[in-house]
């Protein structure tokens, strides 16, 4: 039987508070009905509003008719109209990437209407209006970017993208299946969307990590928070924002280089420019309006690109960051230097490396990441003699699916190593908590992973004529990595004579490579996983904290299916546990193990929360995380910290009473848990 869901029209005049909603909003309508339009504007579309209140909006609503409920008077918008009005913006049903810079600009303008709104209103009804007339692609890049970055959204939960845009997620072939399903009206089917490749290729043996839909969500996240055309008159400041790109690659990287050990595969290489690229991808997929995903094929040469860029502007960019850690500054735009010998340099190559306009001299460092994402994306038709659409690279969401990618982000990695590993290890008196002991470490529960199925909804795939808000219940499956639950109990005695603030720091070096051999302690601090990062008040004497793996604040839960998002919308049940989506996937803090066990060094390092944390009102926050919020870091240490400098010798660490380590083994037996089917 059809399920028919039709959204519940609430007027904004009307709106109260609501159970399990925030009703604190800075101007006054309730997250209810925020995430009411939310969900509706995502919906279909690529196709007309459905909510009646939307469309009204839609076709009445005057963007420069009253241009008081704008910040800046209506200088963003006006620009905007005299863009649309000219027919200077891309079209409808057309792709539009971030990697080309027209389109960055289109969306960007719209952003920036978004954000200049003093009220949701403003934000509703410009949502409707533009929704209608600018490219897809583009409303929903500036859209998502807005609903994260403005004071009117903060408990607003973005839709998953995977179900916002399937076609970018999801083979065609097994779309194609579940449009056939739909026109027969069929209910309550399933298709498997399997990984691409084949057991034929040994790099297959980790496209579960690669290809998996929380990876590229958690990609997307991390660009979502800090885009790299962030600029401060958004609103505010980001702080440490170049770090914090370092860093949520580097995890990213590590976490790869964690499944690959598991898998018995060699270390990750970076991609080299002068070497041909042993990878090719074939994504499987087709763009909702346009042609298949471009395929690259195995043992490419890199080529320069047309209209692009060439292979060696690369080269010459790394060069001048190179030189700039040789010396130990960069200059900025009016020749000033700038040390880079201290805890903030990482900071400032981000911004340079990410090509930021926090970036202190853009015009000579260049935009390094983007320019080597695009040149590698586009080595499908380097010539545009075919005009082949872009590939999986273009998209944030899907760009972690190219196994090139990962090797470009190793060589980006390593420039970012050359700079850490040119400062001076940690002395053992900087590393010190004075008064505190960790006496021992133990985990409560088995270290397991397995592996489940995974379903989302596939409704935004299919076109239709209805009026309605309908949903089908047609899914595509994935398996996807998971683990048991387990507890840390960790006893640390504090001799201070008084209760002392720590924080608490739980990093997991691997210990063995794919071949067995063990890792050196220096190699392995850099390969280390953050695991988990809170706040902890140690009462005088003996302490024992107990911490569920629930409970880390780096990770985050899936958002619910378009459908309970919906249904938990409509209902006014509480979505407070997935507004923060920028996070890990919380099934996948634990990396897969094996059947033998793979070996991991489980660091705990305690250290004094009254020097380390910015803010006092964020230490006793739930989620105590290093992406911060609005713009605040809350940890003042280094990301990673104490692994994040060398460490020429490991007995140190054993020397500092606050840090400690015991090794650990994580497995897995090739269980599988598939969802029941009615």
């Amino acid at each position: 039987m059809k399920l028919l869901v039709v959204f519940a029209l609430v007027a904004l005049s009307a709106a109260a508070p609501w159970s399990g909603y925030m009703s604190d909003e800075p101007d006054g309508v309730p997250t209810y009905q925020k995430q009411h339009d939310v969900n509706y504007v995502f919906y279909k579309i690529f196709e007309r509003l459905r909510d009646n209140r939307l469309a009204d909006k839609a076709t009445s609503f005057n963007p420069v008719g009253d241009i008081s409920m704008y910040k800046d008077g209506g200088v963003a918008v006006r620009h905007l109209m005299d863009e649309l009005t000219h027919g200077r913006l891309l079209e409808k049903k057309h792709w539009a990437v971030a990697t080309n810079k027209r389109h960055l600009e289109e969306a960007i303008m719209l952003f920036e209407v978004f954000m200049q709104c003093k009220d949701w209103n403003c934000v509703a009804s410009n949502g409707a209006y533009f929704r209608e007339r600018v490219n897809e692609e583009e409303f929903i890049y500036a859209a998502y970017h807005a609903i994260k970055h403005s004071p009117l959204t903060q408990h607003v939960v973005l839709p998953a993208m995977y179900e916002v845009k399937p076609h970018h997620f999801t083979k065609t072939q097994v779309i194609e299946e579940a449009y056939e399903a739909k026109e027969m009206r069929l209910r309550n089917i399933i298709f498997q969307n399997n990984f691409t490749g084949t057991p034929n290729d040994i790099e297959h043996r980790v496209a579960y990590y690669r290809e998996d839909i929380g990876v590229g969500t958690h990609h997307l996240m991390i660009h979502l928070e800090n885009p790299f055309w962030w600029k401060d008159t958004y609103g505010y400041h980001i702080d440490r924002k170049g770090e914090n790109f370092f860093y949520a690659y580097h995890q990213l990287l590590n976490r790869y280089e964690a499944e690959r050990i598991s898998n018995y595969l060699p270390p990750l290489q970076e991609l080299k420019l002068d070497e041909p690229l042993k990878e090719g991808f074939t994504p499987q997929t087709t763009y909702k309006f346009g042609p298949p995903f471009p395929i690259r094929n195995d043992d490419i040469h890199l080529h320069d690109v047309d209209k692009i860029g060439r292979i060696h502007e690369i080269v010459h960019m790394e060069d001048r960051i190179h030189d700039a850690i040789a010396h130990g500054y960069v200059e900025d735009e009016q020749g000033n230097k700038i040390n880079i010998e201290n805890d903030h340099g990482i900071d400032i190559l981000g911004d340079i490396i990410q090509s930021s306009m926090y970036s202190p001299n853009r015009k000579y460092y260049g935009n390094l990441t983007t320019l080597a994402y695009t040149l590698l994306d586009h080595q499908t038709d380097p010539k545009n003699k075919y005009d082949t659409p872009p590939g999986v690279l273009a998209h944030l969401e899907t760009l972690p699916r190219d196994p090139a990618a990962w090797r470009l982000h190793k060589r980006i990695d390593n420039i970012f190593r050359e700079h850490i590993d040119s400062l001076p290890p940690y002395t053992k008196e900087q590393l010190v908590f004075p008064g505190i002991t960790v006496a021992d470490i133990q985990i409560q529960g088995n270290l397991e992973t397995y592996f489940e199925e995974y379903k989302y909804d596939l409704i935004n795939a299919f076109n239709d004529n209805t009026t309605q808000t309908e949903f089908y219940d047609i899914y595509a499956t994935m398996p996807r990595l998971n683990h048991k639950e387990f507890t840390y109990k960790i006893k640390v005695q504090n001799n201070n004579g008084s209760p002392k603030k720590s924080v608490i720091r739980i990093l997991a070096m691997p210990y063995r490579d794919g071949n067995g051999a063990i890792i050196p302690f220096d190699e392995g601090r850099w390969l280390a996983i953050e695991m988990d990062l809170f706040v902890k008040t140690l009462t005088p004497g003996d302490n024992e904290i107990t911490r569920k793996s629930s409970e880390a604040s780096i990770t985050v839960p899936d958002v619910p299916t378009y459908k309970t998002l919906v249904e938990m919308t409509e209902s006014r049940q509480t979505l407070e546990m997935y507004e923060s989506a920028t996070g890990i996937p919380n099934r996948l803090l634990l990396p897969k193990g094996n059947e033998e066990g793979v070996q991991f060094r489980l660091l705990v390092a305690v250290t004094d929360a009254q020097q380390d944390v910015n803010d006092e009102s964020i230490i006793t926050m739930n989620k105590y995380h290093h992406y911060g919020v609005r713009g605040v870091q809350p940890d003042k240490r280094p990301f990673g910290y104490p692994l994040d400098r060398r460490v020429p010798d490991e007995h140190i660490v054993d020397e500092v009473p606050n840090i400690k380590e015991t090794m650990v083994k994580v497995y897995n037996h090739n269980i599988f848990i598939p969802i029941p089917h009615n």
